[in-house]
């Protein structure tokens, strides 16, 4: 069993910045990485970003690379996702995602 909980979800202007966190408790593991899901209305949940145990690894929607930038601190079981030049087609639920445990999720909103 392992929770999840995002944090720095919130309202932005369009080019703006937001640094979202997740921190996992429980049962984790070193060979599963950890990843940043989102969900915008009337659309299916798409993959955002995704990044290895270690750190060395990490992978991109088309969508959002060389705007977000994923990381993580792998002592405190815990990922994050910085978002610059944030767009309104980012405008969504971002969710955090760890082996098959997904968070609550926390709500995106990118408008003037």
């Amino acid at each position: 069993q392992v929770q999840l909980v995002e944090s720095g979800g919130g309202l932005v202007q369009p080019g703006g910045s937001l640094r979202l966190s997740c921190a996992a408790s429980g049962r984790t593991f070193s060979n599963y990485s950890m990843g940043w899901f989102r969900q915008a209305p009337g659309k299916e949940r798409e993959f955002v970003a995704a990044i290895s145990w270690s750190g060395g690894s990490t992978y991109y929607a088309d969508s959002v690379k060389g705007r977000f930038t994923i990381s993580r601190d792998v002592g405190r079981n815990t990922v994050f996702l910085e978002m610059n030049n944030l767009e309104p087609e980012d405008t969504a639920i971002y969710y955090c995602h760890y082996r098959s445990d997904w968070g609550q999720g926390t709500q995106v909103i990118v408008s003037s």
